[in-house]
């Protein structure tokens, strides 16, 4: 396929994008029809009823991606008539071109034009996951810096810090901290929490605030009373976790927090660069 027919495809393929009120983009059925090659309506009608099937088949809701319209087409009389018609979501969009006739130019450029675009939908998921967690990641060491500002402030000292978190690390997991870095093949110079999915950041996170709050509020001025508020309320996370069938000693390690951030702002900087592209090279 020459590159100029490419261009105009997805100039055309574009072009005929809409948005309902919500934002949502959609195509419409009859305008698809003609982009894909299908001169009969009841013919394009039949590869709809198979992208139907393959939506179900997948776990959508055929209702959320194909909904039936009607609108008015002018006759050569000059009167109107209602036709009826399909408003297809993008990935109603790819399904279609999916079950439609490869032997069709038309139909080849959109089954790949319709899986890039899926494939970046995915990659945008994806990346906003990663930004998740870094955050999660950035917050819970700021919330442990807190922690450990409050011991020095109502103790005199804070020297024990290290300590009094990884009773909280024993408390969530059920294992010591050196016993999960094992498990989780961390570095010994590396914190556990880098290597923590984001479920587990946030679970630490929301121990650790009530900690600072319970001790302010409680005025604790001995470290061993912040240190067994600490343990209390991971092993109070630890319990919601298991009563919604997360343990979390047996979640998998999340890739190393500080390789996701440099992937982020490799990603960024490509953005500015270029931002029509999203690199899934990386």
């Amino acid at each position: 396929m020459k590159n100029e027919m490419v261009h105009t495809l997805t100039e055309s393929f574009e072009g005929h994008a809409q948005q309902t009120d919500n934002g949502v983009e959609f195509w419409l059925g009859r305008d698809l029809q003609h982009l894909l090659g299908y001169t009969k309506w009841d013919n394009f009608l039949n590869v709809i009823s198979k992208a139907k099937t393959a939506c179900e088949v997948s776990g959508y809701d055929i209702a959320d991606h194909f909904a039936d319209v009607g609108k008015m087409v002018e006759l050569g009389s000059g009167s109107q008539r209602e036709i009826g018609d399909i408003i297809l979501t993008r990935y109603a969009c790819y399904l279609v071109a999916q079950n439609g006739n490869p032997a069709k130019q038309e139909i080849a450029f959109a089954q790949t034009y319709f899986a890039m675009q899926t494939r970046k939908a995915e990659l945008i998921e994806q990346r906003l996951l990663e930004t998740e967690r870094v955050t999660a990641r950035k917050k819970l060491s700021a919330t442990e810096k807190e922690l450990s500002g409050v011991i020095f402030e109502q103790t005199g000292g804070n020297q024990n810090f290290a300590l009094i978190r990884s009773k909280g690390d024993t408390a969530l997991f059920g294992k010591s901290t050196k016993a999960m870095k094992a498990q989780w093949l961390v570095p010994d110079n590396r914190p556990l929490a880098d290597f923590a999915p984001t479920i587990i950041l946030k679970a630490k996170d929301f121990a650790t605030e009530i900690t600072i709050h319970n001790a302010r509020e409680q005025a604790m001025n001995r470290e061993q009373q912040i240190s067994q508020e600490h343990v209390t309320n991971n092993e109070a996370v630890r319990q919601t976790l298991l009563s919604r069938g997360i343990r979390p000693e047996t979640l998998p390690p999340a890739e190393d927090v500080k390789k996701v951030e440099r992937r982020l702002a490799t990603a960024e900087k490509k953005a500015l660069t270029k931002p029509d592209g999203l690199d899934d090279h990386e």
